[in-house]
């Protein structure tokens, strides 16, 4: 039996093996591919419907970045998070992320941002389908483009990766609750408020969606969302 609902693979959009990589970060990141874990290439090339070669290599890439380390003839086990990184990785994407969406907010073309709708759309619509997966993968692009038109990629790249160490097992409570859906929406808030340059609420709102990353997304253990507040006043801003 394998581990991980059934996903298609658009060999022709991107190579299969960074596609594979972006579908097992991001059952990671939801709790699907549990800590401490071994899971075998094979069976989760069962899953795929693939051959085990791109998955085994995919997961190779994912120990590069800390996320899995090799168990000898047993396959790869998914590594602990702890809830000081949790901590630690919300304060920094704060420190980041809040002063760059104000940026954004006063700088970037009104057609790449709405560029950016689509997107919010889809990030919703997975909410709607239970589709936790998408709703990550969808997710992970809307807020790195978003931040991309900063025009610093180390920022991006530095994102990237807090993100993918991240755990959010919440959001499966969520999604069962009917709840991931007002979280899902406050991607076209953050959206329209940019696009109107209000940058004090676009702000305020991304702090709040900080927020819910550590604390309701994270399963609602370590910090608060008084908290993550606390590291966004760090940056000489104001949250909701």
């Amino acid at each position: 039996m394998g581990h991980l609902k059934h996903r298609d693979l658009n060999v022709g959009r991107e190579r299969l093996r960074d596609q594979v990589s972006h579908a097992l970060r991001a059952a990671l990141v939801s709790g699907e591919l549990r800590p401490g874990v071994v899971y075998s290439a094979p069976v989760l090339a069962e899953d795929f419907g693939i051959s085990a070669t791109p998955v085994r290599e995919a997961m190779l890439d994912l120990a590069r970045e800390g996320l899995v380390e090799p168990v000898r003839n047993k396959g790869f086990r998914v590594t602990e998070v702890t809830e000081r990184d949790l901590d630690q990785y919300t304060e920094i994407r704060a420190l980041i992320e809040i002063p760059t969406v104000a940026q954004v907010a006063r700088t970037a073309p009104h057609e790449e941002l709405e560029a950016l709708r689509p997107v919010a759309e889809g990030i919703v619509r997975a909410a709607r389908d239970h589709d936790l997966i998408g709703y990550l993968e969808a997710d992970r692009q809307f807020h790195l483009s978003l931040l991309a038109l900063s025009g610093n990629d180390r920022l991006v790249e530095t994102v990237g990766d807090l993100r993918k160490r991240s755990r959010l097992y919440g959001l499966t409570a969520l999604d069962e609750r009917g709840e991931l859906i007002p979280s899902a929406e406050e991607h076209l808030e953050l959206l329209d408020l940019v696009l109107a340059g209000d940058v004090k609420k676009a702000e305020k709102c991304m702090a709040r969606h900080l927020g819910h990353v550590r604390s309701l997304w994270a399963g609602g253990g370590g910090s608060s969302p008084a908290e993550t507040k606390g590291a966004a006043r760090r940056t000489g801003k104001r949250s909701s």
